[in-house]
């Protein structure tokens, strides 16, 4: 480590995210002096991360820590950090599949990993959940290139195409072991296919799931309801008290109006994403699959294929996955009463005892190296 008051950092584009990338070795070992650090690298708590590299949104006030893995499995681990804006809070309790965009390029330029010839396939660790996933990008020469015709909505211009691969993960496709749920009179599933997911229908919650973010955000009503089912949710899924937590994400469906199979707009957990995540989307795009899950009232699934097109407020993310279902079975098909006061049934239209499981998931997204050199911290 450089000392305290400068950092070696790497600030990129990945996805429709930004963030600060790190390698592990050059931040303090113990969480809660890195985090302090942290707040001081991007500037918070302060809603205009005035002093820092944060843009004062959560989706450029986030962190990429990465070093070299321990599993044979993977050639690096990949550290997600979300760092509040207003609040001084760093939270490692989610993935973030856009920053993962970045974190293949990044090992590449830190020499973790070695480039390959044309193109390099890196195995990453993410060390939030335990899952896995592979990115390849190309690199003419050995080196990274970052340029090419590869568009994502979200994002002006084009950039070099970053393939991620997901293999199937260790958690359950369904949290709550059932299709549907309801909290607080609200019917949702509960989806994880690398990000925990609460899928609602706009409609039942009486909005149109067409607003902008920055409408929505200013429903108090709306806010408050999907503040209760989030709550209720988390319980449900096994994440216990999230209310200092971003997960779960909450996506209201809405029909397509372009084309895709639905229109999302997602909380982060009271911000409108003004496109989805990667990991959300594709647990949005499972979700769509399920039989009886509740984006089957609204969504308009591809028939044929592995591809998925989920609409969001600034354009489209293409998701493919692949759903196949296994034994033992999801849930009793009589309805429960939970805890929390939720109801719950299972899907009429699934096998009894059918388990639904991501088999593939798949995502093209782009990165871009920003700048690279050194951070300095406010003073603490």
């Amino acid at each position: 480590m450089t000392g305290p008051e400068e950092v070696r950092c790497m600030l990129m584009r990945g996805g429709t995210s930004k963030g600060a990338y790190f390698l592990a070795r050059d931040l303090p070992a113990e969480p809660a002096p890195r985090d302090d650090l942290l707040l001081r690298v991007m500037g918070s708590p302060d809603p205009h991360q005035i002093d820092g590299l944060g843009g004062a949104h959560p989706l450029t006030s986030k962190v990429a820590v990465v070093s070299a893995s321990t599993d044979p499995e993977a050639e690096v681990d990949y550290l997600f950090l979300q760092v509040g804006v207003g609040t001084p809070e760093v939270s490692d309790r989610q993935n973030c599949g856009n920053l993962l965009a970045g974190v293949g390029p990044f090992a590449v330029e830190r020499g973790l990993v070695a480039a390959g010839e044309g193109r390099t396939w890196v195995r990453i660790r993410m060390l939030n959940t335990g899952d896995l996933a592979v990115a390849s990008f190309p690199t003419p020469e050995g080196r990274v290139d970052y340029t090419g015709s590869a568009e994502i909505s979200g994002v002006p211009g084009a950039a070099a195409p970053v393939v991620i691969e997901f293999p199937q993960g260790g958690s359950p496709l369904l949290p709550t072991g059932r299709v549907r749920d309801v909290i607080a009179d609200t019917p949702v599933t509960c989806v994880d296919n690398g990000m925990p997911t609460v899928l609602i229908a706009a409609s039942s919650l009486g909005v149109t799931g067409y607003e902008t973010p920055a409408a929505l955000e200013q429903d108090q009503a709306l806010a408050e309801r999907l503040r209760e089912i989030r709550l209720a949710a988390g319980k449900l899924m096994g994440l216990g008290d999230v209310t200092g937590t971003t997960v779960p994400k909450l996506s209201l469906l809405a029909p397509p109006l372009d084309g895709g199979a639905v229109m999302t707009r997602t909380f982060i957990p009271v911000r409108c994403h003004t496109s989805i995540g990667v990991l959300g989307a594709a647990s949005v795009a499972a979700g769509l699959r399920i039989e009886g899950g509740v984006g089957r009232q609204v969504a308009r699934p591809p028939t044929h294929g592995d591809r998925v097109r989920i609409e969001h407020p600034t354009g489209f993310l293409d998701i493919e996955t692949t759903i196949a279902y296994d034994e033992p079975g999801v849930a009793s098909s009589a309805v429960s009463k939970a805890a929390t006061g939720a109801t719950s049934s299972l899907a009429s239209g699934a096998a009894p005892g059918a388990v639904p499981v991501a088999r593939r998931t798949a995502v093209v997204r782009t990165a871009r190296k920003i700048f690279d050199g050194t951070v300095f911290p406010r003073p603490a």
